[in-house]
């Protein structure tokens, strides 16, 4: 398996095609199947994109982390990760949840070689206290496959989807839970007690082409509190979706996928 070797951690990527690079951040506790599920379906008929997949610590196959002690050490891990990787590069950044708090901590040091992020359901206020959510509720439900869960598998899936059927299940299995079931717990939890960076990480303008896909029912991180940050992204896509919850690239994946390739066209045109 391939391996970057970075001074805090020794970390799991995969690397996809050829071209632009774009590197992938999953979010807290999955692996980087999240972002593969979601992203690599819109590089079928897109040519020319050099797609990095990485495993953060305590995630995945990731190993050698556990010298890491908070959210800044974990973004320097990842900072080391690009670097190596894609020296002296451009690339643009995806994120998800707290991957995309970790890519706004990129930009603020990096912004120069970035050509444009997109955010999937990002972490804006790392206490969960202070964040503006909205309750967990389901908006469509398939009684018939309802019926064949057991307790335990309908309460996991009411917790974390929004849209409960058999295709939609399936892919959090397979993209999210999958990687969360060889998540570090521990480790975890010690990151979550200093899990807001150091700085301040909105402070200047980012003037290249973003997107911002929020979910109008993502209890975990909601949507409202993105726009606080507006301004700082002059040339940002704000996109709220009804019918999505925290795994919105799942339960629209229709529309995700028309508004990643949007973004992307964006790019082009700004690096022509």
């Amino acid at each position: 398996m391939p391996f970057c070797h970075v001074s805090k951690a020794n970390i799991y990527y995969e690397m996809i095609g050829e071209g632009m690079p774009i590197v992938m951040l999953h979010g807290y506790s999955p692996d980087h199947r999240l972002m593969k599920g979601c992203m690599e379906p819109i590089f079928i008929e897109r040519e020319g994109w050099k797609r990095i997949y990485i495993d953060l610590p305590g995630m995945g196959e990731t190993t050698d982390y556990e010298v890491i002690n908070n959210s800044d050490e974990m973004l320097e891990a990842v900072k080391e990760v690009i670097h190596s990787l894609i020296p002296n590069e451009p690339y643009l950044l995806v994120g998800e949840s707290y991957g995309g708090y970790l890519v706004r901590g990129i930009m603020r040091d990096n912004e120069e070689e970035i050509l444009g992020a997109a955010f999937i359901c990002p972490l804006i206020i790392p206490e969960k206290q202070r964040r503006t959510v909205p309750e967990q509720r389901i908006i469509l439900s398939d009684k018939e496959f309802i019926s064949t869960l057991t307790k335990q598998e309908l309460e996991d899936y009411s917790s974390h989807l929004v849209v409960l059927d058999e295709h939609h299940c399936n892919r959090y299995m397979n993209e999210v839970v999958a990687g969360q079931e060889k998540a570090d717990v521990n480790f975890l939890e010690k990151i979550q007690q200093n899990y807001s960076f150091s700085f301040p990480v909105d402070e200047t303008l980012f003037e290249k082409p973003c997107l911002f896909l929020l979910g109008k029912q993502d209890s975990m991180v909601g949507y409202k509190d993105a726009f606080d940050i507006i301004e700082k992204f002059p040339r940002a896509s704000f996109t709220i979706l009804d019918k999505a919850g925290h795994n919105l690239q799942i339960e629209q994946a229709n529309l995700f996928n028309s508004l990643i390739d949007e973004w992307l066209d964006r790019v082009v045109e700004f690096t022509d």
